[in-house]
């Protein structure tokens, strides 16, 4: 990796330094699968999905950089958050008074629940990974976390909306989540002296013989994904056709990241995971 030189990110790297892509990818994939599930989530669902994804993201990346000299600091990303602490600090609080007020007057108490009961995990893995357990080495490792977290935000609403059908929604959310790790997983891999001059674990230096699973977990999704296509109809092939364009790129990208370089590569993962817009898009056209 070059070495990290301070400055203006590229346009292309906005919507990672910004936070913006996970919220994306989340409401991407909470629309997909509230298909399956045969719900349709309403704005406010999406609104505090996208919010509490966006939050808990900001405040990953505000602790790293405030915990870190600016010596240290690897990424356009981290650099940012270290740069604009106040400022950022101020649009998290202003961000989160929204995300509340939306929750508490908008959603069902079912619904408020089933997000406050996600929240305690969040906290959890912000305070282990990022403070209690930063260097623990049998610590979980935070790529799973994430995932495990992703899937769990993206499916809570649907989960909680009068009239879904669970078993359906099984098979997809499994494959979106490991779709998650994958992508984490990659980073991490691509990251790896990100990670070491951190000073934060990860799962490719917790277990180095995990680089060939890494490398071959979006391949093995595609197939698995490609297999059950063909037998499956209605959203859930929708899904399954996602499933094999994300990981057919996520695998894509990582036989090319030693010529994109890894910051291009890791904005360019996330945007991997945006495949159901594809079917958005295509759908608004076909009948607007």
């Amino acid at each position: 990796m070059k070495p990290f030189i301070p400055g203006r990110p590229h346009w292309w790297q906005w919507p990672t330094v910004l936070s913006l892509d996970a919220p994306v990818v989340a409401l991407l994939w909470q629309w997909l699968l509230g298909r399956v599930a045969g719900v349709e989530p309403g704005w406010p669902q999406g609104f505090v999905l996208g919010t509490s994804v966006w939050l808990a993201y900001a405040a990953d990346r505000w602790i790293e950089g405030w915990r870190l000299d600016p010596g240290q600091i690897q990424t356009q990303r981290h650099d940012f958050y270290q740069r604009w602490r106040w400022p950022l600090c101020f649009v998290w609080c202003a961000v989160l008074g929204a995300d509340l007020a939306v929750a508490v007057l908008c959603l069902t108490s079912r619904e408020f629940t089933a997000g406050l009961l996600l929240l305690l995990p969040v906290i959890a893995y912000l305070l282990s990974h990022q403070l209690i357990h930063r260097r623990h080495p049998w610590r979980a490792p935070k790529e799973l976390c994430v995932a495990l977290l992703f899937g769990g935000g993206v499916s809570v609403f649907l989960l909680a909306r009068p009239g879904a059908t669970v078993r359906p929604l099984l098979g997809p959310l499994g494959l979106f989540t490991l779709l998650c790790f994958a992508n984490c997983a990659l980073i991490s891999l691509w990251e790896q002296g990100v990670d070491e001059a951190h000073g934060q674990t990860s799962l490719v230096l917790q277990f180095r013989r995990a680089r060939l699973f890494v490398r071959g977990l979006p391949w093995v999704l595609a197939l698995v994904a490609l297999g059950f296509a063909p037998a499956a109809s209605g959203p859930v092939r929708t899904v399954l056709v996602c499933a094999v364009l994300s990981g057919g790129l996520l695998g894509l990208l990582d036989l090319a990241q030693s010529r994109l370089g890894p910051r291009a590569a890791r904005v360019q993962a996330d945007v991997a995971l945006m495949t159901p817009l594809a079917v958005l898009l295509f759908e608004r056209l076909l009948f607007p």
